[in-house]
């Protein structure tokens, strides 16, 4: 991409100066002023600038998100009044807006939120609402507020968002989206949105499980970029999910899809986190496992550093042979009853890339090895599974079986799960509340009428 063109000179903000302040401290590796959370592994997510680092993002924060539940450390407050986590915040908002300008050929921007109200006097802004602290400019033809982005707002979203957080939209008071990647690509100008377009349609979460090995802390040696084949062609099969709100009556992620041909990828890079993060003691298939997991990492760091769809990443015929023989291991671990072995493999399975060639067996045998785990007791595999029946992947879609193994993930405890179904319980209680209030009104005018009518009655009869 060409270096972003400037006809004139713009007087620089002080957020401007801290912005860039920022960048050169972590380009050049050295600990950025104040201190920033997560700071080695925002240099492991390659920040290049380009919207495919984006999807990496994404996936940091979803992992910082489920560290911090884990650890019964997710508190919006605290966590704000944390300097080295606010700068983390900090930190993502300005990179989001320095690749967004770039798209668009600028320098980007930063304003206050008192030069905000001074620019766009429209603007309705909180003067305590730590997501419209700044926004930036990335757009030189148009004067309205519409060239601005309010960059705090899908990274708070996608951290700290659930069914009693929501986040609205500082323009336009929509629902803000729990993706950067695809904030900014709604904000693409469309020369640049068109060649995002194969990603966007299989969506970012697509992105986020091909980048997840990034935040693996063991590495292998083996396969190298110069030993493999590019691809050539896309396989076919490629579906974006359509996503509605959930009901008041589902769990807060049981998000209803039409009938779904291929899994929403998203489930399978939490999966490939947890068999790292949750321990779950196994006694037959750990020496397979070990040996497969150590050859199928090396793959998915390949895939990861492609920055492409990972159905477009083609190997070797002896990368292929390697690779079925990791799958066989990992196979046999499976039967042996390794949980961790089943659930890699059915990963594999339910994404088309395991040992049957028929998509409808491989398939079937995906859902079977889940199940198989989640009677095992495995919390992972339950979280699993419901997932699968709240979003209908390999299997019918059926709240009630989704809420029936959320509820057996969090038994067996499953911090996310249990977050989810306390934030659920909450939910109904609160529905049930306010029926009953409805309700106690109702009976309450009906009796203020009754005695009005009585009063009446009384009246004329007397």
């Amino acid at each position: 991409m060409s270096a972003p063109n400037h006809h004139k000179t713009i007087p620089k903000t002080s957020l401007d100066y801290v912005a860039e302040g920022y960048w050169q401290d972590f380009k050049a590796a050295q600990p950025v002023a104040g201190g920033v959370a997560y700071e080695a592994q925002l240099h492991e997510c390659q920040l290049d600038e380009t919207l495919a680092s984006l999807q990496r993002v994404d996936t940091l924060i979803s992992h910082v998100r489920r560290e911090l539940t884990k650890s019964d450390r997710l508190d919006e407050t605290k966590l704000l009044d944390d300097d080295r986590y606010r700068h983390l915040l900090w930190f993502l908002a300005f990179y989001a807006g320095r690749v967004l300008a770039r798209q668009w050929h600028v320098l980007a921007q930063w304003y206050g939120q008192s030069e905000l109200q001074n620019r766009y006097p429209n603007l309705v802004l909180k003067v305590d609402d730590f997501y419209q602290q700044m926004a930036v400019k990335y757009r030189d033809d148009i004067r309205d507020d519409t060239g601005v982005f309010f960059a705090l707002e899908p990274i708070g979203q996608r951290l700290f968002g659930h069914i009693d957080r929501r986040f609205q939209a500082t323009q336009g008071g929509g629902p803000v989206t729990s993706s950067l990647y695809q904030a900014v690509c709604a904000r693409l100008p469309k020369a640049s949105m068109a060649a995002a377009n194969d990603t966007q349609n299989l969506s970012q979460s697509d992105n986020q499980y091909q980048s997840q090995s990034v935040l693996m802390t063991k590495t292998t040696s083996g396969l190298t970029k110069e030993s493999l084949d590019t691809p050539t062609s896309v396989k076919k099969d490629q579906v974006a999910n359509t996503q509605v709100s959930p009901t008041p009556s589902t769990p807060p992620e049981a998000v209803i899809s039409p009938k779904t041909t291929a899994p929403t990828l998203e489930m399978f890079s939490q999966l490939l986190l947890e068999l790292d993060d949750i321990e779950v003691a196994q006694s037959a298939g750990v020496t397979e496992y070990q040996q497969a997991r150590k050859i199928l990492d090396q793959f998915e760091r390949y895939i990861a550093q492609q920055q492409k769809p990972r159905y477009q990443v083609r190997f070797s015929d002896q990368h292929k042979k390697a690779r079925r023989q990791a799958l066989l291991k990992l196979q046999n671990a499976a039967k042996l009853g390794h949980t961790s072995a089943m659930l890699r493999m059915a990963m594999y399975q339910l994404l088309d890339e395991g040992l049957d060639t028929d998509l409808e067996s491989s398939k079937e045998a995906g859902v079977a090895l889940v199940k198989q785990a989640a009677d095992k007791q495995d919390s992972r595999a339950q979280r699993l599974l419901s997932k699968m029946y709240y979003q209908g992947v390999g299997v019918a879609q059926d709240l009630d079986s989704g809420n029936y193994w959320l509820a057996q993930a969090a038994k067996n405890g499953h911090a996310e799960a249990a977050e989810l179904e306390a934030q659920w319980q909450k939910a109904q209680a609160l529905i049930t509340t306010q029926q009953q209030e409805q309700h106690s009104i109702k009976r309450y005018q009906l009796l203020i009428a009754v005695i009005l009518v009585l009063t009446v009655l009384l009246f004329i009869f007397v």
